[in-house]
């Protein structure tokens, strides 16, 4: 996540806005083969008609006629809270890593990344510190590798089950990319909230990282405007879980006060030993 020469883009960044890329043209090549009881295969006839099953069910149970929004709601909130676990693993490894900062920020000083020494020695000693912290600088990118094969089920299950790709969540059909903008820009917002929430915390923010707090949303917005609404709203609520979520794991506020209290518990020892030193050259 950290760079190892400063005016290139983060890993992080570039991998995230790689995979969403690589999932917008993924879609537009997905297949139209209407999804059926017939349906036969791994991919269509194990993974996309239970996809579409589920979605069904959970739209079926909220009484009276199928509330498909309601549906893909619900369904992304099971999936969050599957993987649960995972993000919990992100923002603590992420957490460790911004504690790193000023130690990175010295080892880049020092190795300025002008030759291949550099960059080497660089890469050793930024290794060597991650493995001290039992940090795992990838962690990051897992909960996005881990939701890409679900977007493009939640994709396929809704394109081509009709019932589902004519559904409609206060009167926008979710099958088409025709919703005037207020899902893209939901999901965008919930996404530089949650962003925000989880760089606000970092003692030390670099270009970069303030760059990736503005350009994920914009990123999310462009890619929400071009795919299905069922997928925006996904991302809607996915993306809103994710700011409670850091809200309550990754409190930037009271990251802060533990910092500061920390500092000046470590001020108050230090001023301990040098009271401690004046005594007994006193004596």
């Amino acid at each position: 996540m950290q760079l190892v020469a400063k005016k290139k883009p983060s890993r992080k960044l570039m991998l995230t806005a790689t995979m969403i890329a690589a999932l917008t043209l993924f879609l537009a090549a997905c297949s139209n083969k209407p999804i059926t009881e017939h349906s036969t295969g791994l991919w269509d006839g194990g993974i996309i008609l239970n996809f579409s099953r589920a979605l069904i069910w959970l739209s079926n149970i909220w009484g009276g006629a199928p509330k498909y929004g309601l549906g893909i709601i619900a369904f992304t909130i099971i999936i969050r809270v599957i993987i649960l676990p995972l993000m919990i693993y992100q923002s603590k490894s992420m957490r460790k890593t911004q504690e790193l900062q000023p130690q990175l920020k010295a080892l880049q000083a020092k190795y300025p990344g002008k030759d291949n020494e550099s960059r080497q020695a660089m890469q050793r000693e930024q290794q060597k510190l991650y493995a001290e912290a039992g940090v795992n600088p990838v962690a990051g990118c897992l909960p996005l590798l881990v939701q890409m094969p679900v977007l493009i089920a939640l994709y396929q299950a809704i394109w081509r089950t009709q019932e589902l790709k004519t559904g409609t969540f206060l009167g926008i059909q979710l099958g088409s990319n025709h919703s005037y903008f207020i899902l893209p820009i939901l999901a965008a917002l919930f996404t530089f909230i949650s962003s925000w929430l989880a760089m606000a915390g970092a003692p030390e923010q670099n270009g970069m990282t303030k760059s990736m707090t503005y350009v994920m949303p914009i990123i999310i917005f462009i890619t929400a405007v071009s795919v299905p609404s069922a997928l925006s709203l996904y991302w809607v609520v996915s993306n809103a879980f994710q700011a409670v979520q850091t809200w309550f794991i990754q409190n930037p506020f009271k990251i802060r006060a533990e910092r500061e209290e920390k500092k000046a518990a470590e001020r108050a020892r230090r001023r301990k030993i040098e009271k401690a030193k004046r005594n007994a050259g006193k004596r």
